[in-house]
């Protein structure tokens, strides 16, 4: 017995020792982890901070050191580099650009840089049949061809795969017969054929020159008033600055420049045959014709020179004064040509083809340390229609050189609070498919932990001034930052941004604040934004809105925009695309490594009662009809303020929180979080299941364009024109209704807990 007594209380000796033994061993693990900040390769990051025997290092400290450290010399070699050869998404060449980026990320620190794909639905021009617009004889014989290729500007004339100009989806066909003039084939053009010049497009084809609103709303707006082919031109009048001669003497369009560019009507859908889901190989597929957004008729882009010599041949009425460009034409509308040449008609010959295709995103990642688990993006994409020299490589080369400055603080020992994602998108020129599909893989991690998305797009597209467009959530934060950044502008050296900026674009409602633009769509934000709810934001310098009235830039998406073009015309120092780089990464850095995550949701009240105010006015125009159906703002009004008083407090809270308990702050910052969450709505806006904000969605009828209180305002658009008016004003009281909800039940989710 007292044997048995002895060997228990030895192997309890022993019990004890080990266990002693494994807590020194999570003590000594623990103290390695506060000194490495790393378990293995995949572990916790608990290191909350730069490594500084001085305490008073900062954010604001790092911040600066993050954005001295951007050079605008590394801008313009990233430029260089990336620009030397055509990448097309789906090639060959954009690939081993995404290949050379990971690399380089690799090269930085990042933590991780990685390549995801995708099977998407691409389309190209036929090699063997190529694109392009005749005119007819009374026979059929073509008299008149537009041209097959843009004249190659200098230097450039060796290249062997350049994409002759197309416009990708289109569909395949050789429509013939008479043209009609449409100016830019927006909804009120045709609603003034229609109305105004008893034009009926039914069974025509249509021309329009580009310009006021996205492609895509073009050749939706041509099928649904019945023409069999549409085709897109430049006018002078839209793409030529006066005074400015065309590339390679100055930045104008060359007469025969013809813009590329895809005309899906996707309405944020993606992918067209995987709607809603990633296109992994796994997924179901719909037929090509049956996919999301795809054009029934054939289009395609021509230059003005071609232009001209049709336009000159028109025929029928004189169309208004403001529906004429600048070529030495009548501008007649149509159909057909003058009587002369009446035998003649237009002929398209389109035989695109669209094709699944493999596309490359590269993600690169830096851990947070105390939050791994919420994520700061910054996005942009790579594919090009050639070069790509401003769009979209300005902002590649920003994005690299900011992935630069933060793998190196990340090699001397800093590490940010929360996660940073770097993402070089593919295919945004077919549909902004690459970040739509990794939003779409990612959607259920990115819903639980997206923070905010900073879109790294061109740029610049003029060098006038800054432009900034994102949630009013960001506001304080664009403001706050962009006063300390030193202007680029040339005779503003001595001024901060924020002041060149407020001085060359105030505000039209606070013209003691610069101008912040609404979100619309037509770059890489769309899903995070629209779709997702995560706050979102961009910034790049652009031409002076009140005189430079040319559309966009004027060599968008052809051969001309080169490096040369950037180097030459555009931005010869660098120095304006060093300031959106310090401006995207400042954004960045405040949003990975404040305490706080740095939004102010008092500013969104503030925009909501204005967004308000300005749908009901638009209302108003219907006094009577609004009377008559008992259509009332007053609820969507006392949602707004309710949610006002709550933003109230939940900042009042932010300014007090005690910062060194963990839960509090976790608290507050999910609110923070997910208040651009809660103003979306699951069920998306009316036919557009894909946009789910209820505050902004792109207009229904041009994508670039963002609208407030989307589902009113598309319920209101040419309301006094429907056949039953009861049943179109029942759609606003329920756009109304909708909106009340959902800024009611977001002011819930800001309130104290």
């Amino acid at each position: 017995m007292a044997r048995k007594k002895g060997i228990k209380r030895t192997c309890v000796v022993i019990g004890m020792s080990m266990a002693v033994l494994f807590l020194l061993g999570i003590l000594v693990e623990l103290y390695l982890l506060s000194k490495t900040g790393v378990k293995g390769s995949e572990g916790w990051l608990i290191k909350p901070s730069y490594e500084r025997e001085d305490v008073s290092v900062t954010v604001q400290d790092i911040r600066k050191e993050l954005i001295s450290e951007m050079k605008a010399e590394n801008i313009k070699a990233f430029l260089r580099d990336f620009t030397n050869k055509p990448h097309l998404a789906g090639t060959e060449q954009n690939l081993n650009l995404a290949k050379r980026i990971q690399a380089q990320w690799k090269s930085f620190g990042l933590d991780k840089a990685e390549l995801v794909h995708y099977d998407v639905l691409l389309s190209y021009p036929n090699e063997t049949n190529p694109n392009y617009v005749s005119i007819i004889d009374e026979h059929g014989v073509e008299i008149f061809n537009t041209s097959l290729s843009e004249p190659p500007p200098e230097g450039y004339e060796n290249f062997t795969d350049i994409v002759p100009p197309y416009n990708a989806f289109s569909a395949q066909g050789d429509p013939e017969g008479a043209l009609v003039y449409v100016n830019y084939a927006r909804t009120e053009d045709f609603f003034y054929l229609a109305r105004n010049m008893s034009i009926n497009c039914t069974g025509k084809i249509v021309i329009a020159r580009y310009g006021k609103i996205f492609r895509g709303n073009k050749v939706k707006n041509a099928m649904l008033a019945g023409a069999k082919g549409i085709i897109l031109y430049s006018d002078p009048a839209d793409y030529c600055a006066p005074g400015v001669e065309p590339y390679p003497d100055g930045f104008n369009l060359p007469g025969g420049g013809a813009q590329r560019g895809n005309v899906l009507n996707l309405n944020g859908a993606g992918d067209p045959l995987t709607p809603g889901y990633p296109a992994k190989e796994f997924m179901y597929r719909y037929n090509a014709d049956e996919g999301v957004g795809l054009p029934r008729i054939p289009v395609h882009p021509i230059g003005y020179h071609d232009a001209e010599q049709i336009l000159k041949l028109m025929g029928g009425p004189a169309p208004p004064s403001f529906w004429k460009g600048k070529l030495n034409v009548t501008y007649n509308v149509g159909p057909g040509f003058l009587t002369k040449f009446s035998n003649r008609q237009v002929r398209m010959h389109v035989h695109t083809n669209n094709e699944i295709t493999r596309i490359y995103d590269v993600i690169g990642t830096i851990r947070g340390a105390e939050e791994p688990d919420r994520y700061i993006i910054l996005g942009g994409h790579r594919d090009s229609w050639v070069f790509g020299g401003i769009d979209p490589t300005t902002g590649a080369a920003v994005l690299q050189e900011v992935a630069r400055s933060f793998g190196k603080k990340l090699k001397e020992g800093w590490r940010p609070r929360r996660t940073i994602i770097f993402a070089s998108w593919d295919a945004e020129e077919f549909g902004l498919l690459g970040s739509t599909e990794w939003a779409e893989e990612n959607a259920k991690i990115l819903h639980e932990r997206g923070v905010a998305y900073i879109n790294s797009d061109s740029s610049i597209e003029g060098n006038y001034t800054l432009r900034v467009d994102c949630t009013p959530l960001l506001y304080q934060l664009v403001y706050n930052l962009t006063k300390e950044i030193t202007s680029p502008d040339e005779g503003f050296e001595s001024l901060s941004l924020y002041e060149s900026w407020l001085q060359k674009d105030p505000s039209t409602q606070k013209p003691d604040l610069p101008r912040i633009n609404k979100l619309g769509s037509g770059s890489d934000f769309e899903a995070y934004f629209q779709r997702l709810g995560i706050a979102s934001g961009r910034a790049r310098y652009t031409k002076n809105r009140k005189t430079d009235k040319y559309s966009n830039y004027p060599v968008y998406h052809t051969v001309y925009d080169t490096f040369e073009l950037v180097e030459q015309f555009y931005d010869p120092s660098f120095k304006k695309q060093l300031a959106v780089a310090q401006l995207r990464g400042s954004l960045v850095y405040e949003l990975a490594d404040s305490t706080m995550i740095p939004f102010n949701v008092q500013d969104y009240g503030e925009e909501l009662k204005n967004y308000a105010n300005s749908i009901s006015s638009l209302a108003s125009r219907h006094q009577d009809k609004m009377e008559t159906y008992g259509v009332s703002f007053e609820s969507l009004f006392s949602a707004i303020e309710n949610f006002a008083k709550a933003a109230a407090g939940l900042q009042e809270r932010v300014k007090y929180v005690d910062k060194k308990n963990p839960l509090a702050v976790r608290i507050l910052n999910d609110q923070l979080m997910f208040a651009e969450r809660a103003l979306t709505d699951p069920l998306g806006l009316p036919g557009r299941p894909f946009y789910r904000h209820i505050i902004f969605a792109p207009s229904s009828h041009n994508k670039y364009a963002g609208e407030s209180f989307p589902g009113i305002y598309d319920a209101l658009f040419d309301i006094e024109n429907k056949a039953d008016q009861r049943k179109a004003w029942d759609e606003v009281k329920r756009q109304i209704a909708i909106a009340t909800f959902t800024v009611q039940a977001a002011a819930e989710t800001l309130q104290e807990i």
